[in-house]
């Protein structure tokens, strides 16, 4: 009987080590996801062929639903003005605006920022969907693009 009592014993603290070690695991959120970009011109027809120059990185980190950005660019033919984390249909595909970043307002410099997305903004996220695009003096409908993909 000591050895059945014994038993159960172990058994029961077995299952709280397995419940108490699920429960750690389930509130540790996932691992952190990259990903980045490279900037380069938007689609531009030969009007505007010499004011809509440049390039840049753009790097991402999504830490549960914050998104943080940090990246430069150079070589625009005139000062940015703003940039934005913008979501398109598809990939290539241009979309509205989801959030405002922190931009030199320079030929040649740095952009930064920090974006609590939505579930559907994460997804697209995950997809291609999201990207980068930095606006000019010279290129007031969009200088510099580059979507965020892993």
């Amino acid at each position: 009987m000591n050895i059945v009592f014994q038993s159960r014993c172990m058994l029961k603290m077995n299952l709280l080590f397995i419940f108490f070690g699920l429960l750690v695991w389930a509130q540790n959120p996932k691992a952190d996801e990259r990903f980045k970009t490279r900037l380069s011109p938007v689609g531009i027809d030969a009007s505007l062929r010499a004011a809509v120059t440049g390039s840049g990185s753009v790097s991402a980190v999504l830490t549960g639903t914050k998104l943080s950005i940090t990246g430069t660019f150079d070589g625009m033919q005139s000062p940015a003005t703003v940039a934005h984390v913008q979501m398109g249909v598809a990939t290539g595909v241009r979309g509205p605006a989801i959030g405002d970043l922190d931009v030199s307002h320079a030929a040649a410099g740095s952009i930064t920022g920090t974006l609590n997305l939505t579930a559907e903004q994460i997804e697209s996220l995950r997809k291609g969907k999201l990207y980068v695009q930095i606006y000019s003096e010279k290129a007031p409908d969009g200088n510099l693009w580059g979507w965020l993909l892993r």
